[in-house]
Formats: structure tokens, sequence, C-alpha cells
């Protein structure tokens, strides 16, 4: 299922939105608690300075003593009521009546809100309340005389509406500078995005993800062994098959990424591409004694050489590849060896029906018939991938010409596997063993070998045993090492290397015992999924 990304740009102006917009909402937070506070705290300090004005003011302190006109705080408080802008300034007595009020009226009646009986106890402080006047922010200051004695108190109020308004039109502003950074962020991550995306040739990020990946994946599962130079002749690029080639040439315990070409390989020609710009194609190198054949070609962008790249190949491997990864010999061999056979029956057969021994002749076909219907048959019945089976049955027309007796045995049925790919690698796994088993009981009296085959959940057990002389003991660790064999002769020690390849490429396990008394066994145990038809 098509899987929708977000394009770079998007991404980019979303993040840088994100960013901004988180930023400049803490921001905002903190400034907007800061400024409410200050704003309070100035109200406050307005109020408290008025109150203490008051207070300290000799027309209050003579009239709470009676020496003053009750009109005279009346005015006086209404004259600083208007100069400071305040909601009301009242001065009341020890017992909370009123001597002053916005509203005349309310003069003589005590004090409403409940909230001034800390201040006739001598105390200062600031308060809200809801009065007469409606809701407020009050502070509140004893009136003391020249001998320090309590005469009365005084509050002046500021509406709470006020503050909220002071309050609300800071805000107000801390919006628009978040707006205002919010959208030159917008502009800003804009351009950024189209720059960013200029400099990746207008690639997405999961499109430059995936090339890098398949070039990974190319460079280190290509056969052919890769090296890269910059325009310095410094090694860039190295995959695993340069390395392999390197270990084998003895060079493989130094990593060549950074180091000149010249010091890691004397003699190579390949910084010379960055001069003269030519390709050398299918050269003969020498690596450390390890003869190879290379390419070499320079890498060229807008007329200007940034580097060369050389691939290479073991020439040992390039002479036996055919035969020796493709499998062509081994399937030669078996029809050839069924050819064989076919031909030595035509023959016994052309010479009874010369000598009119028809009945013989009769007897020898049913013979043939019921050997093959039962040698076929048994193959037929349990294994189901028909390429396995005819070459199974192949290789055991291939042992009756080597005058093996080889024995196919099925422990259960071999269904027809999942992946194509898995029928060539068993070929490629069973025709090594078979070939190397064959052969090595052909000096032994009793010629036997045997194949046992079975799938129990879901994995595939190959067992191939035969009574010849076994493996040395000194070459049970490495027998499966690419050039190690126990017998003789050029061209030798490659099929249990290719064989344990193949089983590692479908993640399974290869296991040898062996002893000259009983001979070889070699186990396999690779995971097998069947096909899934349409019935299942």
């Amino acid at each position: 299922m098509y899987k929708s990304r977000l394009k770079l740009r998007t991404i980019i102006i979303l993040f840088v939105c994100l960013v901004v917009s988180v930023s400049l909402l803490i921001t905002g937070l903190l400034i907007r608690n800061t400024t409410t506070e200050n704003i309070e705290t100035q109200l406050q300090e307005k109020a408290m300075t008025v109150a203490r004005t008051v207070a300290e003011s000799t027309v209050v302190e003579n009239r709470l003593q009676g020496a003053q006109t009750e009109e005279s705080i009346q005015s006086y408080a209404m004259t600083i009521q208007k100069a400071s802008d305040v909601m009301f300034v009242v001065v009341m007595d020890m017992k909370g009546i009123r001597y002053s009020h916005p509203d005349p009226k309310r003069i003589g009646n005590h004090f409403v809100g409940g909230d001034e009986k800390r201040v006739l106890q001598g105390q200062e402080y600031t308060s809200r309340s809801t009065g007469t006047l409606g809701k407020s922010l009050r502070a509140f200051t004893p009136v003391y005389n020249d001998k320090g004695n309590q005469l009365g108190a005084v509050s002046v109020g500021i509406s709470l509406e006020a503050v909220e308004s002071s309050i609300h039109q800071s805000q107000k502003q801390i919006l628009i500078g978040s707006i205002i950074g919010a959208f030159v962020g917008i502009i800003g991550a804009f351009l950024l995005a189209n720059y960013i995306k200029q400099s990746l040739f207008g690639l997405e990020p999961h499109a430059i993800a995936r090339i890098h990946e398949e070039r990974n994946q190319m460079l280190h599962s290509v056969h052919e062994g890769i090296i890269a130079i910059d325009n310095e002749a410094k090694i860039l690029l190295v995959n695993n098959s340069a390395r392999q080639i390197f270990e084998k040439a003895g060079l493989g315990r130094t990593d060549p990424i950074g180091m000149k070409i010249q010091d890691f390989l004397p003699g190579t020609k390949l910084d010379q591409l960055l001069t003269h710009k030519e390709s050398d194609i299918d050269k003969e190198q020498w690596i450390n004694g390890v003869s190879v054949i290379t390419n070499r070609v320079p890498l060229v962008i807008n007329n200007h050489t940034i580097g060369a790249i050389a691939t290479f190949r073991d020439k040992t491997e390039v002479n036996q590849l055919a035969e020796q990864l493709t499998g062509v010999q081994m399937y030669a061999d078996t029809l050839r060896a069924q050819s064989h056979e076919f031909m030595n029956k035509l023959h016994v057969l052309l010479g009874m029906i010369k000598m009119e021994n028809y009945e013989q002749v009769k007897h020898y076909i049913n013979q043939l018939v019921e050997h093959s219907a039962h040698e076929v048959g048994n193959v037929t019945r349990y294994v189901k991938d028909p390429v396995i089976a005819g070459f199974l049955i192949g290789k055991m027309s291939y042992s009756r010409e080597a005058q093996v007796h080889l024995k196919i045995n099925c422990e259960t049925e071999i269904p027809v596997p999942h992946d194509n790919n898995i029928s060539h690698e068993l070929i490629t796994i069973l025709g090594n063993l078979i070939n190397n088993a064959v052969e090595s009981v052909r000096m032994q009296d009793r010629k036997k070998v045997s194949v046992n085959l079975s799938v129990i959940d879901e994995l595939l057990t190959i067992v191939v045993e035969d009574n010849g002389p076994g493996i040395p003991e000194e070459k049970h660790q490495v027998i499966f090492e690419k050039g190690i064999s126990t017998k003789d002769g050029k061209d030798r020690g490659f099929g249990l290397h290719i064989t344990k390849l193949s089983v590692e490429k479908l993640e399974g396990s290869i296991e040898v015992e062996s002893s000259p008394v009983t001979g070889t066994v070699f186990t396999i145990i690779i995971p097998y999924e069947e096909e899934v038809t349409e019935n299942d």
C-alpha cells in the first residue's frame, strides 16, 4: 500500500512554525504572568501611596480628633481622588464610620466590604472586595496622631475593571507581537525550505535515503570489487568484495578509507586517470601476488574530474565462474549419465531381439519398467517440486553409472517451496554433496550413498551420508573454506564452499561428522515454507 509522505518544504515550514509558535506561546505566557503581576503590584503600590498620603494629612488627623468640620475631610478626599484617578478615598474612624465617600449620602454610614477589621487593629494591607461602588482593589492604612494613638483608617480603592483593562491592553500588545513573530517565522521557514530543496536538487529526504540505501546495497552486493578515489587520490569507498580480495592479497589489516591510493596499492594506475581521463577496460593487474581483471574509469562532472573508480574481479574466479557457480557442468554430467545408461539398455534389447529371444525381451522390459517405476515413483511421490525431483532422478542415474548405490529416502512429503530461488539453491547444495559423496566412495568395496529428506515445522532437513574414508581431522575446521579439498588435483575446494554460501543465503545451518570408520555425514537444516496455492 502506498504510504504518503510530507514534502521537505512542508516539513520544514511546519517544524519552524511549531518551534516559533511554542516559543512565542511560552514567552507570551511568561510575559503575561509577569506583566499581570507587575500591573497589580503597581496599582497596589499606587493605592497604598495615596492611602498613606491621606493618612498623614493634618486635615484628616485634626478632624478625627474633633478639630475640623466634617466637610473638610470630604473636600480633601475628593481632591485627592480626582488627582490620583482612583475609585474612592474613604476615611473612617475606629468604629468604621465613614467621614468621606464619593457619594456624600453614604457619609456617616458604616464601611462596607468586611475587609476593614484588620486596619482598625493597626495593620496595613491590600485586599479585593465588593463595596457600594462594586468590585475594587483596596489599600488600607491606619491613621495615627502625634502620640502614636490610632485615630481611624484610610481606604483607597481602584476599580478591578480598570485593573483588568490595563492587563488586557498589555496582553493585546503581546499578542500582536506574537503574530508578527509567527508571520516572520513562516516567511523564514519558506525561504529556508526553498534553499535546502535547491541544494538537494529537488529531491525529498525519503528519496535521498532510498537512493543512498540502494547505492550501498548495490555496491556491497556485486561480486566485483569496487574502489573509488577523490580528486586528491584519497580512497573514498571500498566495497565488501574488494575487501575480501585485499584480505586474500594480505592487505586486509588496515582500513584503506582516507588513505592515498598509492600508499595502499603501490603501482596502481588509478590515480593517473585524474589527469589523462582515459578509461582502462579489462586490464590484468597484480595485487600483492593476486591476479585480477580490472576496469578503471574517471569520474567527470561538468568537464571536471572529481575522482576515479575501479572495478576488479579475481581472475581465478573468472576462469571458474561458469562451471562452479552456474552448475552447468553438474547438469551436463547428469544428462550424459542418463544418455549412456539408456544406450546400454538399448544395446541389451537389440541383442535379445536379434537372438529372437522375445520372452527374455519381455521379461527384461518388465524389469526395467518396474525398477524405473519404483525408483522414479518413490521420488515423485514425495518430492512435489518437479525441478528437484527430476534432478534427484538424474543423480540416481549418474550414481548407477559410477557403480554407486544411491538411496533417496523421503521421511515426509517435500512440498513445493514458496520461492523458486530456494529450488535453485537446493540443487546446488544437493548436487555438490552428492557428487562429493559419490566420488569419495569410488575406491570402497561397498559403494553406498544415502540422502534423507524431511520437512517438519517448516524446517527442511537434508542428511547426505556416505561410507567413504572420511575427512582428515586436520581439515575439519577449514573444509568449507574456498580452495580447501581432501582430493588432489587442480580446480578443487570450491564445491563445499559454494554449498556453505547457498546454505547461509537460505539462512540455514550445515554440520559435518566424519571418521575413517563410519564415513561422512552432512546435515543441513533450512527454513522451508510451502508454496501457498489458491485452494489453500
